[in-house]
């Protein structure tokens, strides 16, 4: 099972339910060498889902005194291809190894 890490509007049960059908069961983890900062949405089906204008997004920054808290959570391909339908336009989908030693996707600023 693919492990994807949320950092933001993927934790709330309510995006959850609505994008997966069901809540996620995970486990807390940090990345790290990454910095976090905000983006505006402007799709309105995200923005229905999150109730949020402004999303964290993450960057690659090298620094490993830069963290990034969040969840890992265990998905099925189905449920990340859904996650990537979710995370529209200014993120893309990558791997990344996470403090715990577990790799998993994440999704940063393009």
């Amino acid at each position: 099972m693919p492990l994807l890490f949320s950092y933001g509007t993927l934790q709330k049960p309510q995006v959850q339910t609505e994008t997966f059908g069901r809540l996620l069961h995970g486990t807390p983890d940090v990345l790290i060498g990454y910095q976090l900062r905000y983006v505006e949405i402007t799709d309105p089906e995200v923005l229905r889902k999150s109730q949020r204008q402004f999303h964290p997004i993450i960057a690659h920054t090298g620094n490993n005194a830069d963290t990034v808290s969040g969840v890992l959570f265990e998905i099925t391909d189905a449920e990340l291809a859904q996650a990537d339908r979710y995370e529209v336009d200014d993120y893309k989908r990558i791997e990344a190894t996470f403090a715990s030693g577990k790799i998993g996707f994440i999704y940063v600023e393009k």
